[in-house]
């Protein structure tokens, strides 16, 4: 198949087109009803919500991070709330047990035996409060139940309902009381999400919709948890060229070649993105394509999704670090200098 490879851009451009959250283009009638009945509580953050829907339908799991205040946890409790499923929160601290997120085995005197106390994970969607501040122990249990769908209570394996979700917030700024998040935990987040501040207007619509004291948006459901796992089927129909195959694994490829150091350059990364990115990119961008109305994916769609599934697939090297550089930089780098393939609208739908 004859095959074009469209120029270089900036990586400038390509950070700023990254980086800025712009409105969601969602036009699947199923996506639409979610994102305007999440609309109702959640002030703006439409490429937010646009990519929680995305994550919804490749069965992934997302981290959200953001300075306090910015309803990261609204927006997550009112995504449960339109899907129709069922909602947990679980507020991480220090002192939080496995037993407290997946349950425990209890002894009965009466009956002399043992009965199992399933715990809060076993719901639809899990909104993991400051997850980074639990302990490495309660991470674990969290890490079995987010890769195995399953949790293990004394010698017993419970399978956890369909759909099931992790959602989890951190914050950048206070990190004394708080354990880092293992690589291993890390990766197995389809999305690593960043908030920003709203801006003026949505502000200001945001105390207009919420500054009442005796009222607040109400919302209800507008599908369920057996509409979307039929609507995964739906994804899987979703073209993928051997052209943006090749793409995507140029483009992950090109991290790795980043850990290696040359005679007139250190190395920016001390590890590239794992073949989990591979993968990700690959669900994610046949659900936004299906999201937006197409059959197939374009190699914009692999960039646009870019910095959201790999920047916290990457470590920054020391001297990376040193010259200021961020994951999201590095990542419009090898944006801007990995071949994107241009064909035909003939070739994209060529099966």
């Amino acid at each position: 198949m004859a095959m074009a490879f469209s120029p270089p851009v900036s990586a400038t451009a390509v950070q700023t087109t990254a980086q800025t959250h712009q409105p969601s283009s969602i036009s699947q009638p199923w996506g639409r009803r979610l994102l305007e009945e999440i609309s109702k509580a959640v002030i703006g953050q439409q490429h937010i919500i646009e990519r929680l829907i995305v994550a919804l339908l490749a069965n992934g799991h997302v981290l959200l991070e953001g300075m306090p205040g910015l309803a990261k946890t609204l927006l997550v409790r009112s995504l449960g709330t339109a899907l129709g499923v069922k909602f947990e929160r679980i507020q991480f601290t220090p002192d939080l047990l496995p037993a407290d997120i997946i349950g425990t085995m209890i002894y009965n005197p009466k009956e002399g035996e043992f009965t199992t106390h399933l715990g809060p994970i076993f719901a639809n969607l899990i909104l993991a409060d400051e997850i980074n501040r639990a302990p490495a122990k309660v991470q674990s249990a969290l890490l079995e139940a987010m890769q195995e769908r399953q949790v293990t209570i004394g010698s017993n394996s419970h399978k956890l309902p369909e759909p099931f979700f992790v959602m989890a917030t951190q914050n950048p700024l206070d990190q004394e009381g708080t354990y880092p998040l293992p690589e291993a935990q890390i990766d197995r987040f389809l999305f690593k999400l960043l908030l920003d501040y709203p801006q003026e207007s949505e502000e200001r619509e945001m105390m207009n919709r919420w500054g009442q004291v005796t009222q607040s948006p109400q919302l209800s459901a507008v599908t369920n948890g057996e509409e979307l796992l039929q609507l995964r089927a739906e994804i899987d129909k979703v073209y993928v060229a051997p052209a943006v195959q090749d793409y995507i694994l140029a483009l992950v490829r090109a991290t790795r070649s980043l850990c290696v150091a040359s005679p007139d350059k250190s190395a920016n990364l001390i590890f590239g993105a794992s073949p989990r990115a591979t993968l990700a990119l690959y669900q994610s961008a046949r659900a936004l394509a299906w999201l937006r109305g197409m059959d197939y994916v374009p190699p914009a769609i692999i960039q646009e999704l870019v910095p959201d599934v790999m920047r916290h697939r990457i470590g920054l090297s020391y001297e990376a670090q040193a010259r200021d550089l961020t994951p999201d930089t590095i990542l419009a780098e090898v944006i801007a200098t990995t071949r994107m393939p241009q064909l035909t609208a003939v070739q994209w739908r060529n099966r």
